[in-house]
């Protein structure tokens, strides 16, 4: 029996995921925080909720988004890059109120490998890997535990890599650019196919009150790949520095690939 699934946050990932369980017959309940996007939801038959967090509360119909459903996928991004001062934590603490005074009995939290350090060696990171101690990661760390500490509901945070597709590749950002850092770095990174369907195949399992890393097997340099990207799509290559050492780190997706018996779809 399909079930009614609420994903707060139909941005370039939450769209697509959205659609396709639309597509297996779920009922599917959408945020947005922008108006114009309301029909594209419609018409995709995602059904539409503006909705937008600030550090002052939740404005639009939550309760509304949420009613119904037990399932709920958590894909805000922090937006602490372009804005580090930004409460992300006081923000989702309002969020957290509203699905606590909700039907939901399951949360899916979409967060980020960059909770983890990167470090010359390279380290290979597993789940039981320590977590850094900077200030916008234990942000993002913060808000994992206001869901995953949560007795009203079970949770399960799912720490994707760099998201990339067809028409969005971080080649596409690098290119041309000279003197960047970490060359020798291995690159973590991970297609939206991909993500889209480890989300529900997590969903599908019931995989729940656990943790997971999920980024690409393949882990070439930096410069190496970066570098095969930009020829292929003929635009022009990075520059990386050589003189400074590396920093960097490998995500290690074994237990994801143990628990869901998932085989990769996207290489790098």
């Amino acid at each position: 029996m399909n079930s009614k699934i609420c994903v707060v946050g139909c941005g370039w990932l939450g769209l697509s995921l959205a659609k396709k369980l639309v597509a297996q017959g779920h009922i599917v309940h959408g945020s947005t925080t922008s108006k114009e996007k309301l029909p594209q939801l419609e018409k995709a038959q995602i059904i539409p909720f503006l909705i937008q967090l600030s550090s002052e509360g939740v404005s639009g119909k939550i309760a509304s988004c949420l009613n119904g459903c037990q399932t709920l996928i958590v894909n805000i991004p922090p937006g602490l890059r372009k804005n580090p001062e930004n409460d992300y934590v006081k923000q989702m603490s309002h969020f957290v109120k509203h699905v606590e005074d909700s039907q939901i009995k399951q949360v899916l939290f979409i967060g980020s490998t960059s909770v983890y350090d990167d470090d010359k060696n390279f380290s290979v990171i597993t789940e039981n890997s320590p977590t850094s101690t900077s200030k916008t990661p234990l942000k993002l760390l913060e808000v994992e535990a206001l869901f995953a500490k949560n007795k009203k509901f079970k949770t399960t945070i799912l720490r994707f890599s760099g998201l990339f597709g067809k028409e969005r590749h971080p080649a596409n950002y690098l290119s041309g650019k000279t003197n960047l850092k970490n060359g020798d770095a291995p690159v973590n990174l991970i297609h939206r196919e991909d993500c889209v369907a480890i989300i529900i195949s997590v969903v599908q399992n019931n995989l729940w009150e656990t943790t997971i890393n999920a980024s690409t097997p393949s882990h070439p340099t930096k410069a190496t790949y970066y570098t095969a990207v930009c020829e292929i799509l003929k635009i022009p290559v990075p520059k990386f520095d050589t003189t400074t050492i590396s920093k960097g780190k490998i995500i290690d997706s074994t237990k994801l690939v143990q628990l869901l018996n998932y085989e990769f779809q996207v290489r790098i």
